[in-house]
């Protein structure tokens, strides 16, 4: 079949750890430590597995097949056996207009793409307030950031900064919390952090309303200079931003609040990133940094409301989601304000306090009894999973060459695995066993103090952020030139980039100031190429 042509003409490659001995690894640091001067016992978490999935288990033929092929390679004079396919068989053509991410899965069945195109018209359907004639798109807000999930990913990219203060949009916001308990089904996470929405705002600020409800705030961004300089007399300048809640509509936040930027991140290969086994992505944790190199990402833990267990966290900025269709049903609530089966409250992220919002008509009072209701959501769900991950481009260019040997010798794929086997599944065949190269280990890393938020989320502390996919990063701009880098959008170019990176990640940034001008060219030339 097709699908496993990648695997059956793998190379030998360096020797890795069997799954046995690796999950058996990565098990250790998802044991409720037991806390210094105490005699409490430690708990143990389930296991993590992958309930969100179907899996066909792999055969012990197949475990060393994919060793071999996703072993990091030594060699940089000619690309890797399919290394122009970032996404397998599902893989698309690069386009090269602003439609490079909104493209369906390669492979796709007919009624799959009929199913894919009806997903695509709920992810830009335009919501209208209650109460409306339009009743199948009626129950906005009344508190939201955006009227469709496309005006905040624009042609299923980025989103951008807001451009002054009388901004008309922006594909941006701040989540809000306050110092909270732990939940108790998350208890057994020996350092997962507790928090609570803001008991005014909510989880995060709307800077919209339906009419007769007033909106929460608008967003404030300054940015100060720094002038870096780099090896070679060049320089740049990077803008470090300062965030405010302005216009406040319900009174101060409380006073120990903490804020966070997010601006709307690109969508492509998702149903991949899901497809993932857990134990691979444990396999590569090490919290306690064993191997001495510098880098201890760790696994983001969250509760799953839809499967009721523990399960990583792979969605979202700080990890914060362990599906798409759950990371999909929080934006509607939290983004739109629409309720859903899993998220039912008509009212989306409005508190107690907020009672013109909580009082405003809903859109849920026909059969659908949600505003939008499971079918829809399984449709919207299915879109997210696979919108299409675009071919590299240039692959066999000697200055990308260069600049991939350069990524690799810097350090970077610590944290930027290139590459992993999805499971092979039954009823997602665009996923199923496919050789992919996201460019991330999906785990929490510490980025320093230039790059933190101070505010923690779950498992992730002010400092730690989930490691950034980089496939199809070369077309963020092409999709949408307005579009920045990093979780807030700061950086205006790939470079800029990655000079924000410090904490774990401050041995490869200085090793790129440090390298010749050429190299650096080199080593921005292979992003683009991703």
């Amino acid at each position: 079949m097709m699908r496993d042509v990648p695997l059956r003409r793998s190379a030998t490659a360096l020797g890795a750890l069997s799954l046995l001995a690796a999950a058996t690894l990565s098990a250790q640091p998802l044991l409720a430590a037991e806390p210094a001067g105490t005699t409490t016992p430690a708990i143990a978490l389930p296991p993590l597995g992958d309930p969100h999935l179907t899996v066909v288990p792999r055969t012990a033929e197949e475990t060393a097949r994919i060793q071999a092929i996703t072993a990091p390679t030594t060699e940089f004079d000619a690309p890797e056996p399919f290394e122009a396919r970032p996404a397998g068989a599902a893989t698309v053509r690069a386009r090269k207009d602003d439609e490079a991410y909104s493209q369906h899965s390669a492979g796709l069945t007919f009624e799959e793409e009929l199913e894919f195109k009806l997903g695509n018209g709920l992810f830009k359907k335009v919501w209208v307030p209650s109460p409306a004639s339009t009743r199948a798109s009626d129950g906005l807000g009344p508190l939201y950031n955006a009227r469709s999930c496309q005006r905040c990913h624009l042609k299923d990219g980025r989103g951008h900064v807001p451009e002054g203060p009388d901004y008309a949009a922006a594909t941006m916001f701040l989540r809000v919390s306050v110092p909270g308990p732990v939940p108790e089904q998350l208890q057994a996470v020996h350092d997962y952090i507790g928090t609570a929405p803001e008991p005014t705002y909510g989880g995060q600020l709307q800077d919209i309303s339906a009419p007769g409800v007033p909106a929460e705030y608008r967003l404030g961004v300054t940015y100060s200079a720094e002038t870096i300089s780099l090896n070679g007399g060049e320089t740049v300048t990077l803008q470090r931003p300062s965030y405010s809640a302005d216009s406040l509509g319900y009174g101060p936040l409380q006073a120990d609040a903490m804020l966070s930027p997010r601006v709307a991140p690109t969508m492509i290969g998702l149903g991949l990133l899901e497809a993932i086994p857990a134990a691979d992505i444990l396999a590569l944790a090490d919290p306690e940094d064993r191997d001495g190199d510098g880098i201890s990402g760790r696994p983001s833990l969250v509760w799953s409301k839809e499967h009721q267990q523990i399960m990583l966290g792979r969605f979202g900025y700080k990890g914060g989601m362990p599906t798409i269709h759950e990371q999909s049903a929080g934006a509607f609530a939290g983004d739109i304000g629409i309720s859903t089966p899993l998220n039912p409250a008509h009212w989306g992220d409005c508190t107690e306090a907020q009672t013109a919002c909580r009082a405003a008509p809903h859109g849920g009072e026909d059969a659908r009894e949600t505003e939008i209701d499971q079918p829809n959501m399984d449709l919207v769900t299915f879109y997210s999973q696979n919108l299409a991950v675009p071919a590299r481009r240039a692959i066999e260019d000697p200055a990308v060459l260069r600049g991939k040997e350069q990524f690799y010798n810097a350090g970077c794929t610590s944290c930027h695995t290139p590459k992993f086997v999805t499971h092979r599944m039954d009823g997602r065949d665009a996923q199923s066993f496919q050789l992919i190269w996201p460019y991330s280990d999906l785990l929490l890393h510490d980025m320093g103090d230039g790059l933190a938020d101070n505010r923690p989320a779950g498992r992730a502390n002010g400092r730690e952020w989930r490691t950034a996919p980089l496939w199809g990063i070369g077309l963020t701009q092409q999709v949408n030139p307005r579009a920045g880098f990093l979780h807030d959008g700061r950086a205006r170019t790939l470079l800029e980039a990655v000079l924000w990176h410090g904490g774990e990640a401050a041995a490869a940034r200085d090793t790129v100031v440090n390298l010749p001008p050429e190299d650096r060219a080199d080593l921005i030339r292979f992003l683009e190429s991703l």
